[in-house]
């Protein structure tokens, strides 16, 4: 069966793949430049994502969309096991949102394009000045009514295991009073671990994604910022399964 379906993966899933992958990026980045960056900078990556998913015969399940009101501005936070984190949730958290993702991605062809184009936020390191524009690129998106979607380890695990959590999706959610949404997110890392290198078999296995209940916001300030990030910690790592 794994023989058959890394067949399967070199001679149909993969053309099929990168070819939705460049028409997605290449429709993000003309509608995005010459439309709404909140209608394309969304859209086409969800529809993208659903069809990655469809296309690798992978099932997805989700529990949790009715603790989410369609009408608020929320801080996602998910642990981050692999790549196929980011179709789990481009493809089923149903809400319009903005990645944080690192600034390396910029250099990706045609995605990092299209990622500028969408609006979606470059975490920039390399200086204080870097990263309070970081910082003030991401406050005005929430203000503005979009949600942002931030993997708070801020890389993706090398044992399955979830690692510390950074304090900067939180400050932005204490800063703007916002509630954080803890996300757990099963199987990313048993399709496609990081420490199998950027080039290889898809392994099938079932994904699965479970949205919490918001965190809401107990003040304003350090004991906010350290409840939140405890809490959505601690949901999250609840309904993990051991990897």
């Amino acid at each position: 069966m794994n023989v058959l379906y890394r067949i399967y993966q070199l001679f149909i899933a993969a053309p099929l793949l990168l070819l939705i992958t460049a028409l997605t990026a290449i429709v993000t980045t003309i509608g995005s430049t010459v439309g709404s960056a909140h209608f394309w900078g969304y859209w086409p990556g969800h529809i993208w994502a659903r069809w990655f998913m469809r296309i690798l015969l992978l099932p997805v399940h989700i529990e949790g969309h009715e603790n989410i009101d369609h009408k608020t501005s929320y801080v996602f936070v998910a642990n981050h096991q692999g790549a196929f984190d980011i179709f789990i949730i481009y493809g089923y958290l149903g809400r319009n949102f903005k990645w944080m993702m690192k600034h390396e991605l910029r250099s990706v062809p045609l995605v990092g394009k299209a990622c500028e184009a969408a609006g979606h936020i470059f975490v920039d390191k390399r200086g204080p000045k870097a990263l309070q524009e970081t910082h003030d690129r991401a406050r005005n998106v929430l203000q503005h009514g979009t949600s942002l979607v931030v993997f708070p380890e801020g890389e993706r695990t090398l044992t399955g295991h979830m690692g510390p959590f950074y304090r900067g999706a939180y400050q932005l959610a204490d800063e703007l009073q916002l509630p954080v949404v803890p996300i757990t997110l099963n199987g990313p890392y048993k399709v496609l671990s990081r420490k199998r290198g950027p080039i290889n078999f898809v392994f099938w296995h079932p994904l699965s994604m479970k949205i919490h209940r918001p965190i809401l916001p107990i003040g304003k300030g350090p004991e906010n910022i350290k409840n939140a990030m405890q809490l959505s910690r601690e949901t999250i790592a609840a309904d993990l399964e051991e990897s």
